[in-house]
């Protein structure tokens, strides 16, 4: 009886062992946990890509990302997707609202303010520039805050969306299955936050303390 006893107690510490080691201490227990905490700990920079989009084409991911007192908040979407896109679009949508309109309080910062929304389709065979126009157009996107583009080049586009962990399967029906999230990209054209995709005021909220913060270095 006790050596039975001793034997389960045996084997449920190797299994906490076992699932501690494969989580990282239980801090991670997903893929998309771990790009989250990853990112935390290392901010990844944008790599060179070169963007198609109204306003935008030859313009430079980096380049656009990359600025003193500039926070993005930054989605990959597909134009064509029926389901997750279509939850940050909505997102997007009311992160676009919040931006744009007047300032709550002396606090607040608006997109005029340094907070830059992007939507980035990782489908350039089919979101030329006339569909991320009509994609632009269903939601209402308002270049002054939100643009819409694609990375052309399919070296540029794979490594960008290998460098963020940006997941993007075929799904046998012409479309693609991948992980959506709000991506908050600092002053620096870094990949520091990940939210999710329906968690546009938390992400807002962290873009305006990153971008109070990246003014307060800057006037010091």
């Amino acid at each position: 009886m006790l050596r039975t006893a001793m034997t389960s107690l045996a084997i449920a510490v190797l299994g906490g062992l076992s699932a501690s080691w494969l989580t990282e201490g239980f801090e991670v227990w997903t893929a998309e946990g771990a790009r989250r905490r990853a990112v935390i700990e290392a901010p990844v920079t944008a790599p060179p890509a070169t963007l198609l989009g109204a306003g935008l084409t030859g313009q430079s991911l980096h380049g656009l990302l990359a600025s003193p007192g500039r926070v993005s908040l930054v989605s990959f979407i597909y134009t064509r997707c029926p389901s997750v896109c279509l939850t940050l679009g909505s997102s997007f949508q009311q992160l676009q609202t919040a931006v744009s309109g007047p300032a709550m309080d002396r606090a607040d910062i608006s997109a005029d303010s340094g907070i830059q929304l992007l939507s980035i389709s990782f489908d350039p065979a089919h979101d030329d520039i006339d569909q991320l126009g009509r994609y632009a157009s269903l939601w209402h996107a308002d270049p002054r805050h939100w643009r819409i583009a694609t990375v052309p080049d399919a070296a540029q586009l794979q490594r960008l969306l290998q460098a963020w962990q940006v997941v993007v399967i075929p799904d046998a029906l012409g479309g693609y299955e991948h992980n959506a999230a709000l991506l908050v990209i600092d002053e620096r054209g870094r990949l520091v936050r990940i939210f999710d995709e329906a968690d546009s005021a938390t992400a807002l909220a962290f873009a305006r303390l990153l971008l109070r913060a990246t003014r307060a270095s800057l006037s010091s």
